[in-house]
Protein backbone atom coordinates (compact mmCIF):
# COMPACT_ATOMS: atom_id res chain seq x y z
CA UNK A 1 0.00 0.00 0.00
CA UNK A 2 1.23 3.53 -0.85
CA UNK A 3 2.01 5.88 2.15
CA UNK A 4 0.43 9.73 2.18
CA UNK A 5 2.46 11.10 4.10
CA UNK A 6 0.60 14.73 5.86
CA UNK A 7 3.93 15.74 7.26
CA UNK A 8 7.14 13.56 8.26
CA UNK A 9 6.01 11.38 10.35
CA UNK A 10 1.86 12.07 10.29
CA UNK A 11 0.02 9.73 7.86
CA UNK A 12 -3.57 9.79 6.37
CA UNK A 13 -4.90 5.84 6.93
CA UNK A 14 -8.43 6.34 5.51
CA UNK A 15 -10.89 4.36 3.19
CA UNK A 16 -12.91 5.10 0.81
CA UNK A 17 -16.41 3.83 0.93
CA UNK A 18 -18.24 3.04 -2.40
CA UNK A 19 -20.33 0.66 -1.30
CA UNK A 20 -22.86 2.18 0.55
CA UNK A 21 -26.19 3.77 -0.57
CA UNK A 22 -27.49 6.22 2.04
CA UNK A 23 -25.39 8.08 4.38
CA UNK A 24 -26.63 7.84 7.93
CA UNK A 25 -29.29 5.96 6.18
CA UNK A 26 -30.42 8.92 5.23
CA UNK A 27 -28.33 10.97 2.82
CA UNK A 28 -27.32 9.77 -1.00
CA UNK A 29 -24.14 9.07 -1.55
CA UNK A 30 -23.72 8.43 -5.48
CA UNK A 31 -20.30 9.06 -5.07
CA UNK A 32 -19.01 7.44 -1.88
CA UNK A 33 -17.81 8.61 1.27
CA UNK A 34 -14.47 8.34 2.78
CA UNK A 35 -13.86 7.77 6.35
CA UNK A 36 -10.53 9.77 7.52
CA UNK A 37 -8.12 8.25 10.14
CA UNK A 38 -4.30 9.12 11.05
CA UNK A 39 -1.61 7.96 13.07
CA UNK A 40 1.57 10.37 14.34
CA UNK A 41 4.80 7.86 14.24
CA UNK A 42 6.36 9.46 17.40
CA UNK A 43 8.47 8.40 20.28
CA UNK A 44 5.10 7.60 21.30
CA UNK A 45 2.37 6.37 18.69
CA UNK A 46 -1.02 8.48 18.30
CA UNK A 47 -4.07 7.34 15.96
CA UNK A 48 -6.63 10.09 15.58
CA UNK A 49 -9.52 8.75 15.34
CA UNK A 50 -10.60 5.49 13.43
CA UNK A 51 -12.97 4.24 10.41
CA UNK A 52 -16.38 2.08 9.43
CA UNK A 53 -15.70 -1.19 11.36
CA UNK A 54 -16.59 -2.72 7.53
CA UNK A 55 -13.09 -1.29 6.60
CA UNK A 56 -11.71 -2.44 9.51
CA UNK A 57 -9.38 -5.21 7.91
CA UNK A 58 -7.80 -2.84 5.09
CA UNK A 59 -7.06 -0.17 7.93
CA UNK A 60 -5.06 -2.19 10.54
CA UNK A 61 -3.15 -3.49 7.31
CA UNK A 62 -2.15 0.65 6.81
CA UNK A 63 -1.57 0.43 10.39
CA UNK A 64 0.77 -1.56 10.25
CA UNK A 65 2.60 -0.54 7.58
CA UNK A 66 3.34 2.65 8.70
CA UNK A 67 4.30 1.61 12.03
CA UNK A 68 5.28 -1.89 11.76
CA UNK A 69 5.11 -4.91 13.58
CA UNK A 70 7.37 -4.83 15.98
CA UNK A 71 5.44 -1.26 17.51
CA UNK A 72 2.70 -0.68 19.49
CA UNK A 73 -0.09 2.20 19.33
CA UNK A 74 0.13 4.23 22.28
CA UNK A 75 -2.91 6.07 22.04
CA UNK A 76 -6.06 6.24 20.17
CA UNK A 77 -7.42 10.10 20.28
CA UNK A 78 -11.24 9.75 19.49
CA UNK A 79 -12.63 13.41 18.46
CA UNK A 80 -16.10 11.85 17.72
CA UNK A 81 -17.80 8.81 19.33
CA UNK A 82 -19.89 8.06 15.69
CA UNK A 83 -19.57 4.84 14.80
CA UNK A 84 -18.36 5.51 11.58
CA UNK A 85 -15.49 7.39 13.08
CA UNK A 86 -15.27 5.25 16.45
CA UNK A 87 -16.05 1.87 14.29
CA UNK A 88 -12.35 0.19 14.57
CA UNK A 89 -12.07 0.91 18.49
CA UNK A 90 -12.54 -2.76 19.41
CA UNK A 91 -10.28 -3.94 16.37
CA UNK A 92 -7.40 -1.28 17.73
CA UNK A 93 -7.54 -2.43 21.48
CA UNK A 94 -6.97 -6.03 20.09
CA UNK A 95 -4.54 -5.62 18.28
CA UNK A 96 -2.83 -2.87 20.74
CA UNK A 97 -4.14 -4.42 23.99
CA UNK A 98 -2.59 -1.92 26.03
CA UNK A 99 -3.72 1.41 23.86
CA UNK A 100 -4.88 4.57 26.39
CA UNK A 101 -8.17 5.88 24.79
CA UNK A 102 -7.82 9.98 25.31
CA UNK A 103 -11.16 11.50 24.99
CA UNK A 104 -13.87 13.75 27.26
CA UNK A 105 -15.95 12.91 29.79
CA UNK A 106 -18.66 12.28 27.53
CA UNK A 107 -16.65 10.52 24.98
CA UNK A 108 -15.73 7.77 27.59
CA UNK A 109 -19.87 7.58 28.93
CA UNK A 110 -20.63 7.12 25.26
CA UNK A 111 -17.23 5.05 24.72
CA UNK A 112 -19.05 2.14 27.51
CA UNK A 113 -22.34 2.42 25.64
CA UNK A 114 -21.21 1.13 22.16
CA UNK A 115 -18.45 -0.41 23.17
CA UNK A 116 -18.53 -1.66 26.65
CA UNK A 117 -14.54 0.11 27.18
CA UNK A 118 -14.24 1.65 30.31
CA UNK A 119 -10.58 0.93 31.25
CA UNK A 120 -7.18 2.69 30.80
CA UNK A 121 -8.56 6.06 29.10
CA UNK A 122 -6.87 8.99 29.46
CA UNK A 123 -8.99 11.89 30.09
CA UNK A 124 -8.54 15.31 28.71
CA UNK A 125 -10.46 18.81 29.45
CA UNK A 126 -10.66 21.71 27.10
CA UNK A 127 -7.14 23.33 26.50
CA UNK A 128 -5.18 20.05 27.53
CA UNK A 129 -1.95 18.69 26.04
CA UNK A 130 -0.45 15.58 25.55
CA UNK A 131 3.59 15.18 24.56
CA UNK A 132 4.42 12.24 22.20
CA UNK A 133 8.41 13.30 21.32
CA UNK A 134 8.38 15.91 19.13
CA UNK A 135 4.68 16.65 18.53
CA UNK A 136 2.57 18.13 21.40
CA UNK A 137 -0.81 17.93 20.90
CA UNK A 138 -3.63 20.39 22.41
CA UNK A 139 -7.59 19.69 22.56
CA UNK A 140 -10.08 21.87 22.54
CA UNK A 141 -13.40 21.22 23.20
CA UNK A 142 -16.00 21.77 20.55
CA UNK A 143 -19.44 20.28 21.50
CA UNK A 144 -22.62 19.59 19.27
CA UNK A 145 -20.22 19.57 15.96
CA UNK A 146 -22.16 17.57 15.55
CA UNK A 147 -22.46 15.62 18.64
CA UNK A 148 -22.05 16.46 22.45
CA UNK A 149 -18.76 15.09 22.59
CA UNK A 150 -16.92 16.09 19.82
CA UNK A 151 -13.27 17.81 19.99
CA UNK A 152 -10.31 19.04 17.75
CA UNK A 153 -7.02 17.72 18.36
CA UNK A 154 -4.32 20.25 17.20
CA UNK A 155 -0.88 19.37 16.99
CA UNK A 156 1.59 22.07 17.63
CA UNK A 157 4.50 21.69 15.95
CA UNK A 158 3.18 20.90 12.48
CA UNK A 159 0.04 23.14 12.77
CA UNK A 160 -2.43 20.63 11.84
CA UNK A 161 -5.69 20.39 12.99
CA UNK A 162 -8.11 17.29 13.17
CA UNK A 163 -11.12 18.52 13.02
CA UNK A 164 -13.67 15.77 13.49
CA UNK A 165 -16.61 15.90 11.25
CA UNK A 166 -16.59 19.77 10.95
CA UNK A 167 -14.75 21.13 7.60
CA UNK A 168 -15.88 17.53 5.79
CA UNK A 169 -17.58 16.45 2.96
CA UNK A 170 -19.24 13.68 0.84
CA UNK A 171 -17.52 12.07 -1.83
CA UNK A 172 -14.45 9.48 -1.84
CA UNK A 173 -10.75 10.22 -2.40
CA UNK A 174 -10.04 9.15 -5.92
CA UNK A 175 -6.46 8.82 -6.16
CA UNK A 176 -6.47 12.82 -4.63
CA UNK A 177 -6.43 13.35 -0.93
CA UNK A 178 -5.33 17.02 -0.62
CA UNK A 179 -7.47 19.55 -1.79
CA UNK A 180 -4.43 20.88 -4.06
CA UNK A 181 -4.90 17.16 -5.96
CA UNK A 182 -8.70 17.14 -7.24
CA UNK A 183 -10.80 18.97 -9.19
CA UNK A 184 -12.40 20.88 -6.01
CA UNK A 185 -15.64 21.56 -8.88
CA UNK A 186 -17.57 18.19 -7.76
CA UNK A 187 -17.17 18.76 -3.73
CA UNK A 188 -17.84 22.59 -3.38
CA UNK A 189 -21.53 21.62 -3.54
CA UNK A 190 -20.79 17.78 -1.81
CA UNK A 191 -19.20 19.96 0.95
CA UNK A 192 -22.27 22.65 1.26
CA UNK A 193 -24.47 19.13 1.13
CA UNK A 194 -22.68 17.67 3.71
CA UNK A 195 -22.79 20.90 6.30
CA UNK A 196 -26.60 21.96 5.40
CA UNK A 197 -27.52 18.49 6.37
CA UNK A 198 -24.94 17.19 8.96
CA UNK A 199 -23.86 20.22 10.59
CA UNK A 200 -26.07 23.19 9.66
CA UNK A 201 -28.56 22.79 12.76
CA UNK A 202 -25.62 23.66 14.90
CA UNK A 203 -24.95 27.00 14.05
CA UNK A 204 -24.25 28.70 16.89
CA UNK A 205 -21.81 25.93 18.04
CA UNK A 206 -20.15 26.73 14.69
CA UNK A 207 -19.72 30.44 15.42
CA UNK A 208 -18.24 29.24 19.22
CA UNK A 209 -15.60 27.08 17.67
CA UNK A 210 -14.43 29.12 15.02
CA UNK A 211 -14.35 31.69 17.84
CA UNK A 212 -12.27 29.75 19.81
CA UNK A 213 -9.28 28.00 17.31
CA UNK A 214 -9.29 31.88 15.09
CA UNK A 215 -5.91 32.34 17.09
CA UNK A 216 -4.30 29.03 15.79
CA UNK A 217 -1.98 28.92 13.19
CA UNK A 218 -3.20 26.51 10.91
CA UNK A 219 -1.23 24.65 7.98
CA UNK A 220 -3.61 21.34 7.46
CA UNK A 221 -6.98 20.54 8.19
CA UNK A 222 -7.66 17.07 8.30
CA UNK A 223 -11.31 15.79 8.89
CA UNK A 224 -12.85 12.65 9.02
CA UNK A 225 -14.56 12.36 5.77
CA UNK A 226 -13.77 14.86 2.44
CA UNK A 227 -10.13 16.16 1.28
CA UNK A 228 -7.59 17.64 3.41
CA UNK A 229 -7.34 21.41 3.55
CA UNK A 230 -4.23 22.49 2.58
CA UNK A 231 -4.63 24.83 0.19
CA UNK A 232 -8.15 26.28 0.92
CA UNK A 233 -8.01 26.51 4.52
CA UNK A 234 -9.27 30.05 4.58
CA UNK A 235 -12.23 29.01 1.89
CA UNK A 236 -13.64 26.26 3.97
CA UNK A 237 -13.43 27.98 7.15
CA UNK A 238 -15.01 31.44 5.58
CA UNK A 239 -17.49 28.96 4.43
CA UNK A 240 -18.61 27.73 7.57
CA UNK A 241 -18.43 31.42 8.77
CA UNK A 242 -20.62 32.17 6.20
CA UNK A 243 -23.27 29.36 6.19
CA UNK A 244 -23.23 29.43 9.75
CA UNK A 245 -24.46 32.92 10.37
CA UNK A 246 -27.11 32.42 6.89
CA UNK A 247 -25.62 34.25 4.60
CA UNK A 248 -26.85 33.50 1.37
CA UNK A 249 -27.06 34.46 -2.19
CA UNK A 250 -29.73 35.81 -4.55
CA UNK A 251 -31.94 33.77 -6.01
CA UNK A 252 -35.29 30.99 -5.47
CA UNK A 253 -35.50 27.12 -4.75
CA UNK A 254 -39.27 26.56 -5.23
CA UNK A 255 -40.26 22.61 -4.26
CA UNK A 256 -43.33 20.99 -5.13
CA UNK A 257 -45.39 18.15 -4.41
CA UNK A 258 -47.83 17.07 -7.04
CA UNK A 259 -49.77 14.19 -8.07
CA UNK A 260 -51.20 15.42 -11.49
CA UNK A 261 -49.52 17.99 -12.58
CA UNK A 262 -51.74 21.00 -11.45
CA UNK A 263 -49.08 22.48 -8.85
CA UNK A 264 -46.07 21.62 -11.03
CA UNK A 265 -47.70 24.13 -13.29
CA UNK A 266 -47.55 26.18 -10.77
CA UNK A 267 -44.19 26.07 -9.71
CA UNK A 268 -43.64 26.75 -13.47
CA UNK A 269 -45.75 29.89 -14.05
CA UNK A 270 -43.65 30.99 -10.71
CA UNK A 271 -40.02 30.41 -12.13
CA UNK A 272 -40.96 31.80 -15.39
CA UNK A 273 -41.85 35.09 -13.81
CA UNK A 274 -38.99 35.18 -11.05
CA UNK A 275 -36.98 35.05 -14.48
CA UNK A 276 -38.59 37.62 -16.30
CA UNK A 277 -38.04 39.63 -13.31
CA UNK A 278 -33.91 38.99 -13.47
CA UNK A 279 -33.75 36.96 -11.41
CA UNK A 280 -31.29 34.39 -12.79
CA UNK A 281 -29.97 31.62 -9.88
CA UNK A 282 -33.94 29.23 -9.80
CA UNK A 283 -33.91 26.20 -8.92
CA UNK A 284 -37.12 24.03 -9.34
CA UNK A 285 -37.52 20.38 -7.70
CA UNK A 286 -40.11 17.65 -7.51
CA UNK A 287 -39.91 16.94 -4.05
CA UNK A 288 -40.71 13.31 -4.73
CA UNK A 289 -38.28 13.10 -7.04
CA UNK A 290 -35.15 15.17 -5.56
CA UNK A 291 -34.00 13.71 -2.04
CA UNK A 292 -34.41 16.67 0.52
CA UNK A 293 -30.64 17.15 1.27
CA UNK A 294 -29.95 18.30 -2.59
CA UNK A 295 -32.76 21.10 -1.77
CA UNK A 296 -32.11 21.72 1.89
CA UNK A 297 -28.09 22.47 -0.04
CA UNK A 298 -29.82 25.02 -2.41
CA UNK A 299 -31.93 26.74 0.54
CA UNK A 300 -28.50 26.96 2.29
CA UNK A 301 -27.15 28.74 -1.09
CA UNK A 302 -30.21 30.87 -1.73
CA UNK A 303 -32.43 33.58 -0.01
CA UNK A 304 -35.60 33.03 -1.74
CA UNK A 305 -37.70 29.59 -0.86
CA UNK A 306 -40.94 29.02 -2.43
CA UNK A 307 -42.52 25.86 -1.42
CA UNK A 308 -46.19 24.32 -3.04
CA UNK A 309 -47.86 21.19 -2.41
CA UNK A 310 -50.84 19.12 -3.51
CA UNK A 311 -53.77 17.81 -1.07
CA UNK A 312 -53.59 14.31 -0.23
CA UNK A 313 -56.56 12.95 1.77
CA UNK A 314 -57.21 16.14 3.71
CA UNK A 315 -53.39 17.01 4.11
CA UNK A 316 -49.96 18.06 2.65
CA UNK A 317 -48.50 15.80 -0.21
CA UNK A 318 -46.12 13.38 1.83
CA UNK A 319 -43.18 14.20 0.27
CA UNK A 320 -43.47 17.90 1.08
CA UNK A 321 -44.80 16.72 4.41
CA UNK A 322 -41.19 15.14 4.94
CA UNK A 323 -39.27 17.71 3.78
CA UNK A 324 -40.72 20.93 5.56
CA UNK A 325 -39.97 18.78 8.78
CA UNK A 326 -35.93 18.35 8.06
CA UNK A 327 -36.35 22.10 7.33
CA UNK A 328 -37.72 22.91 10.48
CA UNK A 329 -35.63 20.38 12.66
CA UNK A 330 -32.25 22.29 10.36
CA UNK A 331 -33.54 24.95 12.39
CA UNK A 332 -32.54 27.13 9.07
CA UNK A 333 -33.05 31.04 9.55
CA UNK A 334 -33.36 33.95 7.72
CA UNK A 335 -34.71 33.44 4.58
CA UNK A 336 -37.68 34.85 2.56
CA UNK A 337 -40.75 32.50 1.84
CA UNK A 338 -43.98 31.89 -0.82
CA UNK A 339 -46.52 29.68 -0.37
CA UNK A 340 -48.83 27.88 -3.14
CA UNK A 341 -50.56 25.03 -4.19
CA UNK A 342 -53.77 22.92 -5.55
CA UNK A 343 -56.65 20.75 -4.24
CA UNK A 344 -59.78 18.80 -6.16
CA UNK A 345 -62.36 18.25 -3.65
CA UNK A 346 -60.66 19.00 -0.40
CA UNK A 347 -57.90 21.19 0.28
CA UNK A 348 -54.81 20.46 3.32
CA UNK A 349 -51.66 21.00 1.39
CA UNK A 350 -51.56 24.84 1.23
CA UNK A 351 -53.06 25.00 5.16
CA UNK A 352 -49.97 22.78 6.11
CA UNK A 353 -47.16 25.19 4.27
CA UNK A 354 -49.32 28.10 5.98
CA UNK A 355 -48.69 26.52 9.61
CA UNK A 356 -45.05 26.01 8.65
CA UNK A 357 -44.50 29.56 7.11
CA UNK A 358 -46.01 30.71 10.79
CA UNK A 359 -43.57 28.68 12.48
CA UNK A 360 -40.40 29.02 10.77
CA UNK A 361 -40.56 32.47 11.16
CA UNK A 362 -39.03 33.78 7.66
CA UNK A 363 -39.74 36.74 5.89
CA UNK A 364 -43.71 36.14 3.77
CA UNK A 365 -43.08 38.03 0.74
CA UNK A 366 -46.87 37.56 -0.12
CA UNK A 367 -50.20 35.54 0.79
CA UNK A 368 -50.48 32.39 -0.44
CA UNK A 369 -51.67 31.11 -3.10
CA UNK A 370 -54.74 28.05 -3.87
CA UNK A 371 -56.46 26.98 -6.51
CA UNK A 372 -59.07 24.14 -7.09
CA UNK A 373 -58.31 22.28 -9.87
CA UNK A 374 -56.13 23.47 -13.00
CA UNK A 375 -54.52 26.99 -13.49
CA UNK A 376 -57.71 29.45 -14.07
CA UNK A 377 -56.95 33.18 -14.80
CA UNK A 378 -57.19 34.28 -11.00
CA UNK A 379 -54.03 31.57 -9.50
CA UNK A 380 -52.31 32.47 -13.01
CA UNK A 381 -52.39 36.02 -12.05
CA UNK A 382 -51.44 35.54 -8.16
CA UNK A 383 -49.02 33.23 -8.72
CA UNK A 384 -47.35 36.21 -11.32
CA UNK A 385 -47.78 38.72 -8.11
CA UNK A 386 -46.23 36.35 -5.78
CA UNK A 387 -43.07 35.90 -8.21
CA UNK A 388 -42.59 39.55 -8.48
CA UNK A 389 -43.10 40.13 -4.99
CA UNK A 390 -40.19 37.62 -4.62
CA UNK A 391 -37.91 39.09 -7.05
CA UNK A 392 -38.63 42.71 -5.91
CA UNK A 393 -37.62 41.73 -2.14
CA UNK A 394 -34.25 39.91 -3.59
CA UNK A 395 -33.16 42.56 -5.59
CA UNK A 396 -33.39 45.39 -2.84
CA UNK A 397 -32.00 42.82 -0.05
CA UNK A 398 -28.85 42.11 -2.78
CA UNK A 399 -28.84 46.15 -4.47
Amino acid sequence: MQKVNISDDIFWVGVNDRRTELFENMWPIPQGVCYNSYIINDEKVAIVDTVEVSAVDEYLDKLEQIIGDDRTVDYLIINHMEPDHSGAVRSIRQKYPNVAIVGNKKTFEMLEKFYGISDNLHLVEDGDELELGSHKLKFYMTPMLHWPETMMTYDQKDKILFSGDAFGSFGTLDGGVFDDELNMSFYDDEIRRYYSNIVGKFAKFVQKALQKLSTLEVKVIAATHGPIWREGIKSIIDRYDRWSRYQTEEGVVIVYGTMYGNTEQMADVIGRELAENGIKNIHIFDSSKTNASYIISQIYKYKGVILGSCAYNNDMFPNMESLIRKIENGGIQDHMLGVFGSFAWSGGGVKRLNEFAENIKWEIISDSVEQKGGMHDMSYDRCVSMARNMAKRLKETFA
